[in-house]
């Protein structure tokens, strides 16, 4: 009861002391416990939607595509109608009704504006069916009669300001179509932000499927007392077997939340990575918050052992007051957490993914994960600290606060730092030199982990010798002022390594992904330049084919010298060897060996666009065997096969259409039954000599009236690959952010401790005639050298760890390094008004002194 009474007497005692190493508690707790809330309510947003959209039993072809899947054809999977009559049949149905339901398409509004989701949702076309009742009502108008009316969803009608009499153009396969609104219909559950419209059934089938016959899918109610199990039974016996999918609702909710889960579960992953990198650095924070406590109460910590206090109280006493310190941030992380969750979740609204707060979900294991975490992560760090406290003697209490072997870093644990290091760098330079990128990634994690835990042991061996370094550039021109910033730097080298490699950690990871980044698109560029050789790349912004009205127009536009097309054939391979394999293989017109300047290691790729003829990549052949002149068996889609020559063997020695094996579009055609065919994902198009201008203004042109492809030449091509690539790190820079907010409340705390136990010395220094600006700009510039030594470690340690890794990725054939100086720099002198910021409310503290009563501290 003793020890417990001290502990809460020392903790409030020391409370603004404690708070900013809670708040690290707080931010750290407050990011898992957010991340589990958001993908937690966005799970239970998709379970109810697509229990709400799913029928009792769903009966669709096998051969259908996911849930998040286009067709390549631009038509979906489907199954004729006599299919409903069928099951009509079955025991156990109430009610069965054929549904169309279609992802390949594009909706615009009179202005040809696309008014599909801008958030990577699907546009959903089908008819309206009384399944959808299970999800939506009519909130305005009537549903459509006929093939000049169009239902649309409430969401989309308001993001596009659309009302009732609007025309909407819908581009399909079939051709481009129009018809007036005739109704709104509202989710009576979440829409995450999918633009779903509906026609009347004919219209659908005629203008989706190319066929009045046939439906996607058939949704089947059981009559009353009949279990959906039981009812996808009898409706499998009626059908008596064939190429048909049955689900229960519960299976095809489960199937349609597999297809978003994999999405779902990488954010989880990775934002909950980035939580443990502010817990990381958190660890500096309260490992350091407690070692100064300690210190500072040396000669209180002596007096209590004098008076019989045993080494396991006094260390009870330490420990007691970290469960303390992470109860209190827990529970704040904890609600600050369910915060957070609201927050990102209306981010992603203003972005076009709706998430209602009504479906807010925190579950009893998220309170529980963020308390344990808090709390264990707090005694843990605090538990050094609280075992030199034990160790202190009773003898302490008659000398001055604080011990002298804090001052210095003992000879062990340079060592052990200097061999992780070196271990560290070892690995690091195996996993540049490695031949196989699985065996290289090992090697790189390894030395990732040994020169991170080798750099925090040694830190504050580096400590002398870099801020010396520092302060000889930034603190010897602010006088004698800038010698004492750095002597009070120097004072305590391992509180200095320790607040230094808390920031050190994020400005790492900061410059190793800068340095990946860069080098990635500096490689593709690169590799642009030298393969690239068609003038214009035409592809959708979301993954459609590109509809044959769209190709009509582009071969239609003037000043072009070809345009080439380029299909996606999923193949059935058998090479000489006999071996089986389900592949791709790129049908194109033969321009294409213009478009992409491929090397090959045998034969001629211009052969290989020859009647029954086809390449194939080095690595292919090797590991099967192939040679120019062999024959490959391939199996169409629609099951015919065909015997290919092998005319030629590409170098795989790239990084666009690595791997890939072509063929002339003629000889899939013969083969492949023309509702079968692939549409072209991507198309190639160059202009006559000297026409480029036009023939780009001409392109663009031609698409006006087709918003969801795009018309970029080369130089476009490279800026979307930067600007991808740069919003991706752009991402990860503001998670990291979290870590480094926590370093800066370290360095924080670090200074505000040092000014308390620097009282006395404070007061001195003001009593000889140091004023109140000179005392706060020792500790801005003290606080500062600390922030830049912390950059230094990291950003060199981040740049060796993003070298190693592009040196990894140049085996997938990213090989220019290319090291962002302008980013490095830039984050570098950030880090020194890092510094001063952190030094704002500990200055003026100490400012605030009165100096008699400083001096009069003990």
């Amino acid at each position: 009861m003793t020890v417990f009474r001290t502990s809460m007497r020392n903790f409030f005692a020391h409370k603004g002391r404690m708070a900013l190493s809670a708040v690290a508690v707080l931010l750290s707790v407050a990011f898992v416990s957010g991340t589990l809330v958001f993908t937690d309510t966005m799970n239970t947003t998709f379970d109810k939607l697509f229990a709400a959209t799913s029928s009792d039993v769903t009966v669709s072809p096998k051969a259908a595509k996911g849930a998040d899947e286009t067709s390549q054809t631009g038509k979906p999977e489907s199954l004729p109608a006599s299919v409903v009559e069928t099951v009509r049949t079955a025991d156990g149905v109430k009610s069965a009704e054929g549904a169309v339901s279609s992802m390949s398409v594009t909706v615009v509004n009179a202005d040809d504006k696309n008014v599909g989701a801008s958030s990577g949702a699907p546009t959903i076309a089908g008819n309206w069916t009384r399944n959808d009742l299970r999800s939506m009502e009519i909130t305005s108008g009537h549903a459509p009669r006929g093939p000049t009316e169009v239902m649309v969803d409430a969401d989309t009608a308001e993001k596009h300001d659309l009302a009732i009499g609007d025309e909407l153009r819908t581009i399909a396969v079939t051709g481009d179509f129009r018809a007036k609104i005739s109704g709104i219909a509202t989710f009576t559950v979440t829409n995450p932000g999918a633009t779903v419209i509906f026609f009347d059934t004919a219209t659908s089938q005629r203008e989706l499927l190319g066929d009045t016959g046939r439906f996607t899918h058939v949704n089947v109610t059981a009559a009353e007392g009949v279990s959906n199990s039981t009812l996808k039974q009898d409706v499998a016996a009626a059908l008596g077997g064939g190429p048909y999918k049955l689900q229960t609702q519960k299976e095809a909710a489960d199937a349609n939340r597999a297809d978003v889960g994999s999405f779902l579960d990488v954010m989880k992953y990775a934002m909950l990575g980035f939580a443990g990198i502010a817990f990381l650095v958190g660890v500096f924070l309260i490992v350091n918050t407690f070692s100064m406590l300690v210190a500072q109460r040396t000669r209180e910590i002596g007096l209590m052992r004098a008076l019989g206090s045993s080494r396991q109280q006094v260390n009870r006493s330490v420990l007691l007051e970290a469960v303390l310190l992470g109860v209190f941030g827990s529970i704040a992380g904890v609600a600050a957490g369910v915060g957070l969750a609201v927050g990102l979740m209306e981010l992603m609204s203003s972005m076009g993914m709706e998430l209602s707060t009504q479906d807010l979900t925190v579950k009893w294991t998220t309170p529980v994960i963020g308390l344990v975490l808090g709390v264990v992560v707090t005694v843990v760090s605090a538990y050094v600290p609280a075992r030199r406290a034990g160790k202190i003697s009773p003898m302490a209490a008659l000398r001055d606060a604080g011990t002298p072997a804090d001052g210095r870093s003992g000879w062990i644990r340079a060592a052990i730092g200097l061999v992780l290091t070196g271990a560290g760098a070892a690995a690091l330079l195996m996993a540049a030199r490695a031949d196989e990128a699985s065996e290289g990634s090992v090697f790189l994690g390894a030395g990732v982990v040994c020169t991170l835990i080798g750099f925090v042991v040694i830190g504050p061996l580096l400590a002398g010798g870099l801020v010396r370094a520092l302060s000889a550039v930034v603190l010897r021109m602010f006088g004698p002022v800038g010698r004492m910033a750095e002597r009070n730097a120097l004072r305590n080298p391992r509180r200095t390594g320790a607040t230094g490699a808390a920031l050190m950690i994020g400005l790492a990871l900061v410059a190793c992904l800068s340095v990946v980044g860069s080098s990635m698109v500096a490689s593709a560029t690169d590799e642009l330049d030298k393969s690239v050789g068609a003038d214009f790349i035409v592809q959708s912004d979301n993954g459609q084919p590109i509809m044959p009205q769209a190709q009509a127009a582009l071969e239609k536009a003037p000043d072009i010298a070809h345009v080439t097309e380029y299909k996606w054939v999923d193949v059935k391979l058998t090479a000489p060897d006999g071996t089986t394999e389900s592949d791709g293989i790129v049908a194109a017109d033969p321009t294409y060996a213009q478009d992409l300047r491929r090397e090959t290691v045998a034969g001629e790729l211009s052969a290989a666009y020859g009647k029954d003829a086809m390449s194939v990549g080095d690595a292919y052949a090797k590991k099967h065997g192939v040679k120019v002149g062999d024959r490959m068996s391939v199996v169409f889609p629609g099951g015919r096969s065909a015997e290919l020559t092998v005319a030629a063997i590409t170098s795989d020695d790239t990084n666009v259409d690595k791997g890939a094996m072509y063929t002339n579009i003629t000889t899939a055609q013969r083969y492949v039954p023309a509702d079968k065919m692939p549409k072209n994902m991507i198309m190639f198009a160059a202009a006559e000599d000297g026409k480029e201008k036009e023939a780009y203004a001409a392109l663009k042109g031609s698409l006006a009236a087709y918003p969801q492809y795009t018309v970029q030449n080369q130089t476009d091509f490279k800026q979307d690959l930067k600007d991808q690539i740069g919003q991706l790190l752009n991402i990860v820079y503001g998670l990291l952010a979290l870590a480094i907010i926590v370093a800066v409340l370290g360095v924080v705390n670090t200074l505000a401790l040092s000014v308390v136990e620097r009282t006395r010395e404070i007061g001195l220094l003001r009593a000889i005639g140091l004023s109140r600006r000179q005392l706060r700009r020792m500790i801005r510039l003290e606080s500062v050298v600390i922030a830049l030594f912390g950059a230094l470690l990291g950003l060199g340690l981040g740049m060796g760890w993003g070298t190693s890794a592009q040196k990894l990725l140049a085996l997938e054939g990213l090989g220019v390094l290319e090291i962002p100086w302008p980013t490095i720099l830039t984050v570098f002198v950030a880090s020194a008004f890092v510094g001063l910021f952190a030094a704002l409310v500990p200055a003026f503290r100490a400012g605030r002194m009165n100096v008699l009563n400083a001096i009069a501290t003990e």
